[in-house]
Parts: C-alpha cells; structure tokens; sequence
C-alpha cells in the first residue's frame, strides 16, 4: 500500500511537532500548516489523503475551513478529523454537522489518534472503491458524493447522507440510536442518542421525492432499518 500523506493543521508549533512524530512512527507522511489560507492552499494542491484540523485557527477558523472544503466539491472527499480543546456536546455536534468525519479532544493519546485515524482512512477507502449504490431509483454515488432519486438531485446535510450511505450498505438489519451513533457519528463521540431521531427525520424529508422517506422504517422498541419491503409509509 503506498504511504499516506496527512496534512496537520495547528497554529502551535509544538503541537504539531508532536502530531507529526506520532503520525511518521505510524508511518505516514506528514504536512503542516499554521493557518486555514496555508492549509487550503495544501489541500488543493497537493490532495493529502486526511487532514487533522484543530478547531481553533487564527483568522480563519478550523470549523469555517471544514465547511468550505465540504461544500467544493474538489475538496470534499478529503477526510477530516476535528482536533479542539472544546468538550462540550454542541461543539462536536457542529464539528459533524460540517462533514468532519470524526472528532478527538484534547488532550489525547498519540496512540488514540492513529486509531481514530486509521479508521476514518480504512472507511474512506472503502467507500472510494465502491461503486454507485442504487436502491429503486434512489442512487447514492460514494464518489462524486452526490443523492439522486430518478435522476432528480436530492439535497440533504453531511450527516444525513453519511446515515444514508450506511443504510444503502447494511440493508435489511435494524441497528439502534447507539449502533448508528458508533457507526455514523464514530467511536468515542458523545451525542445524546435523541439526536439520531431528529437526523433521521431529516433523511426522510430529503428522501419523500416519490416516497422513498418510506424505506428508512422505525421498528418500535428496538431502532431502524433501511428496507424496501415495506406495506405502508412509515410515520
């Protein structure tokens, strides 16, 4: 496998230091930046295959970059994981709600990192290799990241669509909120698992061109389910 190129975006020399030291022990090739215009720059030029963007940047901020690098559609298939000192559930869930594809609070281990790390680029691969997942007319394209039912585009936030990509790959199955939190939102984040229920009210709304919202089912007492074998709209 060729070595894999992260970008370490930190406005603190020594934090960076130490990030990198962690990352070329795991064997990766580092890249540093000290503010989000430097970072940008990297990110188009030279495509590094992660970034770890610390939340708080001079200028412009981690959060704001996250978001514009999601929103072009040449960036956004980078991964991201979000590096703050901020605990606080609402901070993690904006880092998420950007399309950060997971999120490490300070301090932590450099051993936690590579993990984290190592699971978002092994998801990302996989992803990468797949093809378009198609479903009765609702298609998901992995690559180019983009929803369509009949050839109509289907807008919807970065966490909807990460919810839909993992239902279109694990049909049938009921998983519950803690499931879906663990495999959607990633390990080691803390959201309430009330929040699941309002993003998946959301999917269904982007979903109700000819009534597709219907497959993503509540299975009372136990959680959801991605199905087409279904004899009435789910409500």
């Amino acid at each position: 496998m060729p070595q894999k190129t992260i970008l370490i975006v930190d406005d603190e020399a020594p934090i960076r230091d130490m990030l990198r030291v962690a990352l070329e022990m795991a064997d990766y090739h580092c890249m540093e930046a000290e503010d989000a215009q430097q970072a940008h720059s990297l990110i188009v030029d030279r495509k590094p295959d992660l970034v770890l963007l610390d939340w708080m940047l001079p200028g412009t901020s981690g959060i704001e970059l996250a978001r514009r690098l999601k929103r072009d559609e040449v960036t956004s298939q980078v991964p991201i994981i979000m590096l703050t000192a901020k605990g606080e559930e609402d901070n993690k869930i904006q880092g998420l709600e950007v399309g950060a594809d997971d999120y490490i609070t300070k301090p932590f281990s450099p051993r936690e990192l590579v993990a984290r790390l190592k699971a978002v680029l092994r998801r990302t691969d996989t992803l990468a290799d797949s093809g378009p997942i198609s479903v009765d007319g609702l298609v998901l394209d992995p690559v180019s990241h983009r929803v369509s039912i009949h050839d109509e585009p289907v807008q919807m936030g970065p966490t909807e669509y990460r919810l839909l990509e993992f239902f279109l790959t694990h049909q049938e199955r009921v998983y519950t909120r803690s499931q879906l939190l663990d495999h959607v939102w990633g390990g080691n984040v803390y959201v309430e698992e009330r929040t699941v229920d309002v993003h998946i009210r959301r999917l269904r709304k982007a979903l109700q061109l000819d009534e597709h919202d219907r497959y993503v089912q509540t299975v009372r007492g136990a959680g959801y389910r991605f199905s087409t074998k279904v004899a009435a709209k789910e409500t």
